[in-house]
């Protein structure tokens, strides 16, 4: 007998995905054809795990080796935030995140009001922060400004790893001693695979001379889709400078400038991201074959057995980091729900329709006595534990995902997508 509660809820999740793909594509975005490279992108998980690598997060993040502290952070519950003194730069790439920032044309030319977000951080936190990064723009531009937030940060988060991102370009030996002494114990290069080579070697010494004053040297950069000689070059480079570690981003399409990906021949994974939410991240949306191109790298370094960290940071991992800022509050909000350590996501478990019946006599054999009716929706939901009791019995149930979201009225919770268990 067909389950049409069941049908229809899964099918209006369907819709807003569709709804939301097709207002892209009506402004120009192209997608790949629907999970194009997920057997890949399987395949190469698996081998990555078979070589011991680490998942983290549901599989949002892919760890060898050295892992920065602030990347610990970054979805951790101890506290970890981003600054920056100005949204200047003198680099103009296609895939810059920033032009999605509020504020950005006014803080380009007035800079950021930096000084009072890191007091209003101290009152919220109450210094309790243990990751801060500064980032822009290129903090660089104004040397002087960099070394104030950092000695300022250092005062308020005395326990706090402080890290800075950058291009590199206007390192030098004088800023770089300065910039150790002002605390900065992390520093992230970002390597532009447009550059003509002599400019990226110029980067690329700005490492080794960075690494004679600050103890953490990083590369972090977005993994781009045919990039595969150069960026296996550029690994073997990196291997020789002695970096500390890598962070080989998901390449993303910021809501910007779609004209340059698509003159690139990119398009857009298929679906981008599961569930579809209106993530706060300004990220955007994933590129087709980034990630598979960032997990093969993680192979071929590991084949080389080059010694500095690596890790795999996708977009989803950038939700994670916003997901379990939103809804650890809530892990205790009803016997129903669950917070799951991994996606950082609410869940709860449902039956629908003629399932439901059989489900609640699962659940009384099972000892559970919470249950949610919604006759509305011709829905039984009950407490994730209780899922594969339920299932064993013959049972079809689905996984809903919810988020706290806040409003002038207060916070509630949102169901945002459904998956059926196994």
């Amino acid at each position: 007998m067909e389950n049409r509660a069941l049908v229809a809820a899964l099918q209006s999740y369907d819709q807003v995905r569709d709804r939301y793909l097709d207002a892209l594509r009506a402004k120009g975005v192209v997608f790949a054809e629907p999970d194009a490279g997920a057997d890949e992108r399987a395949r190469l998980r698996a081998e990555l795990a078979r070589r011991g690598v680490e998942s983290r997060n549901a599989g949002a993040s892919l760890r060898a080796g050295w892992l920065s502290k602030a990347c610990v952070e970054c979805t951790g519950n101890r506290g970890s935030e981003t600054f920056a003194t100005s949204f200047r730069c003198h680099r103009d790439c296609y895939f810059c995140f920033n032009y999605n920032l509020a504020g950005y044309e006014r803080y380009c030319v007035e800079g950021c009001p930096w000084e009072d977000e890191l007091a209003q951080a101290y009152q919220r936190t109450g210094g309790q922060l243990e990751a801060i990064a500064l980032t822009g723009g290129e903090p660089l531009l104004n040397l002087e400004d960099s070394l104030a937030f950092l000695t300022r940060a250092r005062e308020l988060f005395p326990r706090a790893h402080l890290r800075m991102y950058t291009s590199g370009d206007l390192l030098t030996e004088e800023s770089a001693a300065r910039l150790a002494n002002a605390g900065l114990r992390e520093i992230r290069f970002s390597v532009k695979l447009e550059d003509r080579m002599e400019l990226m070697e110029q980067v690329l010494s700005r490492m080794e001379l960075a690494g004679r004053h600050i103890p953490d040297v990083m590369v972090e950069m977005p993994i781009i889709p045919g990039s595969d000689d150069l960026m296996r070059q550029l690994l073997d480079r990196f291997a020789q400078i002695g970096i500390t570690g890598m962070n080989l981003l998901e390449f993303c399409f910021p809501f910007h400038n779609w004209d340059e990906f698509a003159r690139r021949g990119f398009t857009v994974r298929n679906p981008p991201f599961f569930p579809m939410y209106d993530y706060g991240y300004s990220g955007g949306l994933p590129i087709a074959g980034s990630e598979e191109l960032a997990l093969s790298l993680m192979l071929y370094a590991l084949d080389k057995g080059y010694s500095f960290g690596l890790h795999y940071c996708s977009l989803e991992n950038k939700h994670r980091s916003e997901m379990r800022q939103r809804n650890e509050r809530a892990a205790h909000a009803h016997p129903c729900i669950a917070f799951d350590e991994g996606d950082f996501m609410l869940h709860t478990s449902k039956a629908y329709g003629p399932d439901r019946a059989p489900a609640r006599a699962l659940l009384a054999q099972a000892g559970c006595t919470d249950m949610v009716e919604d006759d509305e929706e011709d829905s039984t939901s009950f407490p994730p534990r209780f899922t594969e009791a339920v299932r064993a019995g013959g049972v079809t149930v689905v996984d809903a995902l919810l988020v706290l979201e806040n409003d002038g009225d207060g916070a509630s919770l949102r169901e945002i997508g459904a998956r059926v268990v196994g």
